[in-house]
Order: structure tokens, then sequence, then C-alpha cells
């Protein structure tokens, strides 16, 4: 059994488990990487984030030459399969696999290949093709990532019902989806179906989309689903899913059934943390697999770290790569350690959502005196020469000081066009202010100039 001594040994190749493996090794730690699949890149490259918005701009493309006019004159309006969709994805994923391995290498990382499960609080047992290796380490770093959370009572081994991963690998295009889960996942695989043409139940069991976003932009989000052809079921609970040889039926506790050709869970996600071996060093994860840590990415073992979807909140690829190099920051003491807080909202629905800071009922309920200024994107020279007039640019801003205190953004572009807002919202004193837009020239025309818009119309309501 072969043994090795490390600084710092990484569970995960994901972007949580690659940004503290890089902070670490370039701070001049002896650092080892260990990841359970044969190839990096984690959830987010292979299930999550990178197949799915992959999936949604080749969609966008399809619908655009569907509903262009200018196209006509090329020819008529074409179907396109899930799988033949499919394939621009794979290979974004082949780049991106390439790109990440090659990090390594080039780093100094030890790569070790296996299922990890800890054998005290400084030993690793690493299980591959290879046998079996021991890690030794100073310190370690949880980044085993997610997966999504299946009931026990549903058959997901029958080939009509999927989960956000398993639909990855969908062969056929259903006529008929039902998607049960409307938070992020679902709703976006809802704007991808339904732009393949398929038509689409979406089931919520709560009460509206997305709850965490602006009203306006909730609301805006629902009725672009519906006029897409997407039914959005709210207030809904499954009471069973049986599939058979034609379709799937899924009772619903209210009494309704429905019938459509696949159905694909999207509601909830889970911790990867059963197989760590957590008892041998004291440590228990909650009943949704995610481990609790202090404001440095610190479990309750002193030298023991997690960072990612393993820790929940906010499961975001974005804020995960962030939160590992922090949980690297605090084992080198570097001077560029912080708590990921300050995250921006990124929904890749169709057209795009992003937001960051607070939404009006936050700021109602806190009593804080704001007001907001508002810009539609089609009356946006950019968006009509884009073609995509759908959306708008929300600014919330202090109705005395002025500081922006939410920027909330819904059409197309909108996940790049929130850092502006962001950008500003993060500076100090005055220099967060809503004049900056008002006193700053924007290129014309640009997706960029709402900012200017929305700036404008909020003065106009201040008095």
């Amino acid at each position: 059994m072969p043994e090795h001594q490390y600084d710092v040994v990484v569970i995960g190749a994901g972007p949580s488990g690659e940004g503290a493996a890089m902070n670490a090794t370039k701070n001049g730690k002896r650092v080892a990487i260990v990841e359970d699949k044969n190839t990096v890149g984690g959830n987010c490259t292979h299930w999550g984030t990178i197949p799915s918005k992959a999936l949604r701009h080749s969609v966008k493309q399809i619908i655009t030459f569907n509903t262009n006019q200018m196209f006509r004159d090329i020819g008529e309006p074409r179907w396109f399969s899930f799988p033949r969709v499919l394939q621009n994805a794979q290979k974004v994923i082949g780049t991106q696999v390439k790109q990440r391995t090659q990090f390594y290498s080039r780093n100094r990382i030890d790569l070790v290949n296996g299922s990890a499960s800890f054998v005290g609080k400084n030993e690793l047992e690493v299980r591959g093709s290879k046998g079996v290796e021991t890690l030794h380490f100073k310190q370690a770093i949880i980044a085993s990532g997610s997966r999504p959370y299946l009931p026990p009572d549903l058959n997901f081994r029958h080939h009509r019902i999927y989960n956000s991963d398993t639909v990855l690998s969908l062969s056929h295009t259903p006529r008929t989806l039902i998607i049960y889960g409307a938070g992020v996942i679902g709703s976006e695989y809802a704007s991808i179906f339904a732009g393949l043409g398929v038509k689409v139940d979406l089931i919520n069991p709560g009460s509206r989309l997305l709850t965490f976003l602006d009203d306006d932009i909730s609301d805006a989000l629902s009725y672009h689903l519906r006029n897409n052809g997407v039914l959005v079921r709210h207030n809904e609970e499954y009471e069973s899913v049986d599939g058979d040889d034609h379709g799937v039926v899924l009772s619903l506790k209210s009494g309704k059934k429905i019938r459509a050709d696949a159905f694909l869970w999207c509601n909830g996600r889970t911790g990867n943390t059963d197989k760590l071996a957590l008892e041998n060093i004291g440590l228990q994860a909650n009943g949704r697999g995610q481990l609790s840590v202090d404001d440095h990415y610190r479990t309750e073992v002193e030298n023991i770290y997690a960072v990612g979807d393993v820790i929940g909140w906010p499961s975001l690829a974005s804020a995960a790569y962030d939160q590992g190099r922090s949980a690297s920051s605090d084992i080198v003491q570097d001077d560029y350690f912080r708590f990921v807080s300050d995250v921006p909202t990124g929904i890749y629905t169709i057209p795009e959502i992003s937001s960051v800071g607070k939404t009006e009922r936050e700021l109602t309920e806190a009593k804080v005196p704001y007001e907001l200024g508002q810009a539609f994107f089609k009356d946006l020279a950019r968006a009509q020469i884009t073609g995509e007039p759908v959306g708008m640019l929300k600014i919330l801003f202090h109705r005395e000081t002025r500081e922006i205190l939410g920027i909330h953004c819904f059409g197309d572009q909108a996940a790049e066009i929130v850092h502006i807002g962001q950008a500003i919202m993060n500076q100090k004193g005055d220099a967060n202010s809503l004049n900056y837009f008002i006193n700053t020239t924007f290129n014309y025309p640009t997706m960029a100039e709402a900012y200017r818009v929305a700036a404008l119309n909020g003065l106009n309501r201040i008095f």
C-alpha cells in the first residue's frame, strides 16, 4: 500500500477543489487532489453548469433561426432533436476537461483517482483501479460536491424517469415532459425543452417561482415560461410516479393525474459525504449530506475544511471556486481570505436572469427608504438591433443617499450586465451611488446603456 505525505489534500476536482488546490500550490504547499471520477471538472463540468448552459446556448440559436424573418430566405424553420443539440455540449465538456487537467499537471499537483475515506485526522485512504493508496496530510479540504437528491419511492432505473444528471443521457426527444421541481435547475430545463418544441408541465411544490428573486423578476419568468408553452402548476406535491412502456403517469396529492412521455426530477441536491467515513474523524453531516463550517470554512475538526456544494448555500460554481481559494488562503495565511457572501445570482433560463443585493421585498420589510429606476430592453437601440427586446434592468437605491442597494436584471445577457452594477455597489462612500450612472458616458448602442436609462428613470422619481 503506497503512502504519500502532503501539506494539503483536496477531496474533489470540481470548481471549489480546483480553487483550493491552485491557491495552495502557488503558495509553496505540496498538494494532492483526489477525484473519484475518471476525469476532472466535477459535477459542474460533466452534469451541471457547463452542459446545461451549452445546451441552452444551442437551443437559443435554434429559436433565433426559427423565429427571425431574415432566415426565411435560407429555408423553413427546422426541428432539432435533444441528442443532436447535446453534441455541442459534449465538445465543450471535452475542452474544459483538457484545460483543467493541464492546470493540475502544470502546477505539479498530484491527481489521485479513486474514492477517498478518512482513516484519521491526518490520514486518508484512496481506493482506485490501481489498488489502495494512503495519503498523509497536515490539512484537508473537503470539496466533494453534491448530486441530485433522489427520493427512494421513485424508480430512477426506469427508462422514462430521469434526474438532472441522467437527463444528459436522454437518447430521444420526448413530445411531452413533466419536470418536478421549479427551482433553478427545473426552470432552466423547462426553458431548454420548451425551446425544442417539447410540451412541458412544470410542477412547483411552492407558491411561486424562485422566491429568492425580486417579485417583478419572478413574475416575468412565470409569464415567459407560460408564453413559451410551459404549463406551470404551483402548490402541487407528488403522490407517485409510475412509468410503463408508453409513458409516465404522475399522481399528485391534490388528486390530479398527468401523463407524459418522460419525467424529470429536479427537486433538491445531496452533499457527497456518505462515503468519506466522517465518523473516523468525529464529523457528522446533516440530513442532506452537508457539513457545517465557521466563517473561515473550518469544520469542527481544526485541520479539516469544507467548501462548495457540500456546505450548502449558495451552491453555485462561481461561489464554490472562491470558497475553495479562500479556504486555501486561511491555510497559507495570504492576504486574500474572504468569506464569500456577496454572490450574484445567474439563472440561465430563456431569457436569463441575474441579480445582486437586496430585493424590494427585503428592503420594504427592513423599512429602508428606497426608490427604483427601470429600463426596459424593448426601448434600447442595441436590443432592437439584436432582436432581443424581452427584459428589463431594475436598480434599487437609497432615496436619500442614492446608495445602490440591489440590481435585478431579466433578459438577454443579464448575467453579464449585472456585473457593472455589482462593481459600483462594491465601492465605498459616494462612489457607490446612482450618480455614477447619471454622470458616466456609456457606449451607444449597448446593453450597458440600460444603467443610464434606469438611473435617469429613478432620478425622476425623487422629489
